[in-house]
């Protein structure tokens, strides 16, 4: 619980990662989540 609590206070969803095409954390999760819900339907539709 203390490490959940340290790691949710730390972190900073709102710096920008380069790994993440310089997105915020958040929004670059954001992003991945709505291309899998679209591959998802794509390969349903299929």
């Amino acid at each position: 619980m203390k490490t959940a609590t340290w790691i949710a206070d730390f972190y900073n969803t709102k710096r920008r990662h380069s790994a993440a095409g310089g997105k915020p954390p958040a929004e670059f999760a954001r992003i991945i989540q709505e291309a899998r819900a679209r591959t998802d339907q794509q390969s349903r539709a299929a």
